[in-house]
C-alpha cells in the first residue's frame, strides 16, 4: 500500500518542504474536515519558523471545507487538548515538531472531547483519503477564522490542580529552552508564591541554544549551572511545545522520569487515596511499590499516549505516567501536560517539607534503574528472540516489547516504533551493582 511518509504511529511529522508542507497541509485539512464532519477546529502552534505557513494552509483547506478555525497562535499541545473541549471545537490541531531539529515540523491530532487521534485512530483514513484525492467538497460557504486567546482561561484550569497557599517560596530554574514555554509560565507565575530563575525564557524559532528537548544531556548544563548559582531548590526544563517537563534536585542531578512517576502518584493519592494510576511496562517497581504504600491500585498498560489515555479511560485512571515525561490527568480530558506535574510537584516538596533529593533518594536506592538505553540494531525483533532464548527462567511478559523479571532483578526490551533500534531498561532491588552488571551484560548481547 502506498504511504506517505511523514504519517507516523502518534502523528504526522517529517522535514520541510520535503516531507511536510503547505500542499499536504491543506489536502490534510480537508480530509480532517471530512472525517470528522467538522463544523469548528482549534489550532495552535509552536515557534518553528514553517509554523505560520503551515497554519495558512490548514486554514484554508478547513474554511473550504466550510469549516470554522479557532486560532489560538502561539502556544502549546495541553493548550490544544484543554481548548477542544472548552471551545465546544470538533477537533483541535497543534502543529509542532516538540524536540526535532529546526528543519522539521509537524500535526497533532484530537478529535471531539480531546480524544486521541493517531495513526490506528483516524489518521490512517486522512492519509487513504489523500491518496486517492476523496477530499471534502468545496462549501459554498466557506468558514472563517477567529483568533482568541484562552491563555487566562488555561491557568484558571491548572489552578484545580493546586492550593497556592500550600506551597512554600521556592527558588526554581524554569528553563523553557526558547520554545514556547515562557509565556504560560509568566502566565502561571501570579498564582504561585516562588521566585522563577528564567532561562531561555523568549519563544525564538532560531533555538539559539539548541532545541528545547532535555533529554540530550548536552542541553541539561544550563539549567544545572543556573541551579548551582542561584543555590535553587529545583530546575525544571520544557520541551518544544512543553507537554512534557524534565526535573533537576537542588543539587543538580537530572532525575530520571520513572521516578517522577512515582512522586507524581504519591502527591495524587494524597488528595484522592484509592484511585487506579497507569503505568507503562519498561520500569515498574517502585511505582507499584508507592502505589500500593499510598492506597492506590497501579495498572499496567501498554507503553505509548493512544494505549495509557485509553486505559486510563478503561478503568477511569486519576492519573497515568510514562517514563519518558508524559504525564496524563483524568482532570485534564485524560490529556498530558508538562505544567500540572510542575506544580504537583512543588506542592509534593512542600507537604513533606523536604528536599528534591530527598524525595527521590530513597527511591532511587530501593530501585535502582539503567534509565532507558537505545542500541541501533539491524534486525530487532530477531536480537528480541535471541534475549528471550538467553534468558530463561524469569517471569516472561510480552505486553509491551518483552519484559523478564527475577526476584532481584528485571529489565524490558522493546523495539522503537519509528527507528531500527532497540530500547532497554534495567531495575533492581536495593543493588545497583547488580543493575549494572545486568545492564552491561544485555548490552554486550545487544550490540554483539
Amino acid at each position: 500500500m502506498e504511504k506517505i511518509s511523514s504519517f507516523k504511529a502518534y502523528d504526522i511529522r517529517g522535514k520541510v518542504p520535503g516531507e511536510l508542507n503547505a500542499e499536504l497541509a491543506y489536502k490534510i485539512s480537508r480530509a480532517f474536515a471530512k472525517y470528522l464532519n467538522a463544523k469548528s477546529v482549534v489550532i495552535g502552534r509552536d515557534i518553528r519558523k514553517s509554523s505560520p505557513e503551515i497554519f495558512t494552509a490548514l486554514s484554508k483547506g478547513l474554511n473550504d471545507a466550510g469549516c470554522d478555525v479557532i486560532d489560538l497562535g502561539l502556544c502549546g499541545t495541553e493548550m490544544i487538548y484543554f481548548g477542544t473541549p472548552f471551545l465546544n471545537a470538533d477537533g483541535g490541531i497543534m502543529i509542532t515538531a516538540s524536540h526535532n531539529p529546526p528543519e522539521y515540523n509537524g500535526l497533532k491530532f484530537v478529535k471531539k472531547g480531546s480524544v486521541p487521534m493517531g495513526y490506528d485512530s483516524g489518521l490512517n483514513e486522512i492519509e487513504k483519503m489523500i491518496l486517492r484525492n476523496d477530499l471534502s467538497e468545496v462549501a459554498e460557504v466557506k468558514g472563517k477564522v477567529f483568533q482568541k486567546d484562552i491563555m487566562d482561561d488555561f491557568i484558571t484550569k491548572l489552578t484545580q490542580f493546586f492550593d497556592s497557599k500550600k506551597i512554600q517560596p521556592y527558588k526554581v530554574v524554569v528553563n523553557a529552552g526558547n520554545g514556547c514555554a515562557g509565556p504560560a509560565l509568566d502566565a502561571l507565575e501570579k498564582y504561585l508564591p516562588i521566585k522563577m530563575i528564567k532561562v531561555f525564557h523568549e519563544p525564538d524559532s532560531n533555538f539559539p541554544n539548541g532545541v528545547p528537548n532535555p533529554l540530550l544531556p548536552e542541553n541539561r548544563q544550563p539549567t544545572i549551572d543556573a541551579i548551582k548559582q542561584n543555590n535553587a531548590d529545583l530546575g525544571v526544563a520544557w520541551d518544544g511545545d512543553y507537554d512534557r517537563c524534565f526535573f533537576f534536585d537542588e543539587q543538580g542531578n537530572f532525575i530520571e522520569g520513572y521516578y517522577i512517576v512515582g512522586l507524581l502518584a504519591k502527591s495524587i493519592l494524597k488528595t484522592y487515596p484509592g484511585e487506579k494510576i497507569v503505568h507503562d511496562p519498561r520500569l515498574v517497581w517502585n511505582t507499584i511499590n508507592v502505589v500500593y504504600k499510598a492506597g492506590g491500585e497501579a495498572v499496567v498498560s501498554q507503553s505509548g499516549h493512544a494505549f495509557i489515555k485509553q486505559k486510563m479511560r478503561e478503568v477511569n485512571s486519576i492519573y497515568g505516567g510514562e517514563m519518558s515525561a508524559h504525564h496524563y490527568f483524568r482532570d485534564n480530558y485524560y490529556s498530558d501536560s508538562g505544567l500540572i506535574p510542575f506544580v504537583l510537584i512543588l506542592q509534593l516538596m512542600s507537604d513533606e517539607k523536604a528536599k528534591m533529593s530527598e524525595l527521590v533518594g530513597k527511591m532511587i536506592e530501593a530501585y535502582p534503574c539503567s534509565g532507558e538505553i537505545n542500541s541501533a540494531v539491524s534486525d530487532a525483533a530477531a536480537k528480541i528472540k535471541v534475549i528471550k532464548e538467553k534468558y530463561t527462567g524469569g517471569k516472561v511478559d510480552e505486553l509491551d516489547g518483552l519484559s523478564i523479571e527475577y526476584p532481584d532483578w528485571r529489565f524490558n526490551v522493546r523495539m522503537s516504533n519509528t527507528e531500527p533500534l532497540l530500547r532497554l531498561n534495567v531495575e533492581s532491588r536495593h543493588n545497583e551493582k547488580l543493575m549494572n552488571e545486568k545492564t552491561k551484560e544485555l548490552l554486550d548481547l545487544i550490540r554483539s
